[in-house]
């Protein structure tokens, strides 16, 4: 990673921290617009930008920062147009599981945390898809929103058979009358930022270097639901959880950051078929240190901090319990910075 970029992942961060800060004072103020037809008048003449925006990432967050600044300094509204359910999950059925990194209630919670005044959530189907982007433009960010101005990442295209891209956008806003800002991608280790970079991450294992490109822990929320409570025999009482997210990391161990209601957990989590006793089914199960009770049919908020090891089968249970409290002094030794 370069100096600058480095610098601007930090001034990033502060930022957020900042944000997040004011958001626990003052609460919720973004407004959520979920149909066109309920534009508020007050988002005219805004300051928009358009996209996926899936994780909510390093590589979207500078496009987000500039929008909001640039925005309030001319007194406008900072918008943020993207789609749901993401437009691949319905032209690429195909596609399955796509893998999504955030869900959208995430995605809205992040969004409102950088700063945005308000996101439109257009509902995406395949009669929307045709919509050439020419229409798009004139129809929604004329006519609609009547958008002074537009940042948009310098790959990024939209409409029918994605007509529409940087060149497009600064074409009409010439005829049209508004301004167009072309934001460069930012790049982690010499390699540019990316959502598909993101999930290959994830899905590797390679939770801590995901961590770095979303500036944040991967997380994963689900119910804990029962298990074969094998854990409670063997004296390590894990708790098993319905993952709400398809995007799961590889098989092994982690270390992990767990919430669970208000409080805050260390933690060993496994992810795997438990070859010791030869399980068929995929479980996430996590032991959660120092920490006992029942919490059957409680949301816990798995954040995943560094993979300890891949997944083993043992000759014997023994041999697996003695693994296992190696796990854990390894997951404490992680763990200690977040003490």
């Amino acid at each position: 990673m370069s100096r600058k970029n480095g610098l601007e992942i930090n001034h990033i961060n502060a930022m957020l921290a900042r944000n997040q800060e004011r958001m626990d004072k003052e609460g919720q103020r973004m407004k959520v617009i979920r149909s066109l037809e309920q534009i508020p008048g007050e988002f005219r003449d805004a300051f928009v930008t358009i996209g996926n925006f899936d994780g909510v990432h390093l590589g979207h967050v500078p496009i987000l920062k500039k929008l909001i600044e640039e925005a309030h300094k001319e007194n406008r509204k900072a918008v943020v147009i993207t789609f749901d359910p993401h437009p691949k999950k319905v032209l690429r059925p195909d596609i399955r599981p796509f893998y999504l990194i955030t869900s959208i209630e995430e995605k809205i919670k992040l969004l409102e945390v950088i700063g945005v005044d308000g996101l439109i959530l257009i509902p995406f189907d395949l009669n929307f898809s045709k919509m050439t982007a020419e229409a798009f433009v004139c129809e929604i960010l004329w006519d609609k929103l009547h958008i002074r101005k537009i940042f948009v990442g310098h790959d990024y295209s939209f409409g029918k058979s994605k007509t529409g891209n940087k060149i497009f956008l600064a074409e009409f806003g010439k005829k049209l009358g508004f301004e167009v800002d072309i934001i460069n991608a930012i790049k982690l280790d010499e390699e540019t930022i990316s959502s598909t970079r993101l999930r290959h991450l994830i899905l590797d294992g390679d939770v801590k270097t995901a961590a770095k490109v979303l500036g944040r822990p991967y997380n994963v929320s689900g119910i804990v639901v029962p298990g074969k409570k094998r854990g409670s025999i063997l004296g390590i009482p894990t708790a098993n959880i319905k993952p709400e997210k398809e995007l799961i990391p590889a098989q092994g161990v982690y270390a992990v950051i767990a919430h669970l209601e208000k409080d805050r957990h260390q933690g060993v989590l496994n992810i795997g078929f438990n070859p010791t006793f030869s399980d068929t089914e995929l479980s996430v199960e996590v032991y959660l240190l120092d920490f006992s009770g029942d919490i059957y049919g409680k949301k816990v908020d798995v954040l995943f901090i560094e993979r300890i090891r891949d997944e083993v089968k043992f000759e014997n249970s023994e041999q697996l319990v003695k693994q296992i409290r190696k796990d854990i002094d390894e997951a404490r030794a992680i763990l200690k910075p977040y003490s």
